[in-house]
């Protein structure tokens, strides 16, 4: 059961800390999408340079969107590499933990499977030592074994819906970040004065 406790402890832990990660950056692109195009409509690149470096801090698109202009005179096909670099390297910040829950959502079902095999062989050796036998004998070892294996799936359980939650969120940051990208590099493709 220590095993599981700390299995426990830990999924539960970086559950939390990944979700307020996440919610404390704001990971809504489409307002910075439609802020950046005003500004290429203005031909104003450097004020949406200087707008995007204020709110980097809070804003996970921000630095994304930021290397795309400081690339915006390079071509497109400059610009799309400079910004999938930096994503990677946000999303990769942004997944920061996600490995560990995994890793706990297959290690606390073959740890409970482990207490279920101890609590089995526990009741096997008491019926084995006893001279009658009865459900009393053997209630402990069979008690050991589901509970363990009761919790293993718990834990399994948690962190698997919490990785499921906090890859949905990412790869919705992700395609939305790459769709905002897009439409930037339209947008200094069809703007007179982008370039």
């Amino acid at each position: 059961m220590w095993p599981l406790l700390l299995f426990s402890i830990a999924a539960v832990s970086i559950a939390v800390e990944r979700l307020a990660y996440l919610f404390y950056h704001n990971l809504n692109v489409l307002d910075l999408e439609n802020t950046i195009r005003e500004y290429i409509k203005k031909n104003d690149i450097e004020a949406a340079k200087d707008f995007l470096r204020t709110i980097a801090g809070r804003r996970m698109a921000a630095p994304i969107l930021l290397k795309l202009l400081e690339n915006h005179g390079m071509g497109e096909h400059i610009m799309e590499k400079a910004a999938e670099t930096e994503s990677a390297a946000v999303v990769t910040k942004m997944e920061s933990g996600f490995d560990f829950l995994a890793a706990i959502g297959s290690l606390a079902p073959l740890t409970g499977f482990l207490g279920t095999v101890s609590g089995m062989i526990g009741a096997f050796k008491s019926i084995a030592e006893a001279s009658e036998v009865n459900a009393q004998i053997v209630a402990g070892g069979i008690y050991e074994a589901l509970i363990t294996t009761v919790f293993g799936l718990i834990i399994a359980i948690i962190a698997m819906i919490a990785s499921s939650i906090l890859t949905h969120i990412v790869d919705k940051f992700a395609a939305d970040t790459e769709k905002a990208c897009s439409e930037i590099i339209t947008e200094f493709v069809i703007a007179p004065n982008g370039e």
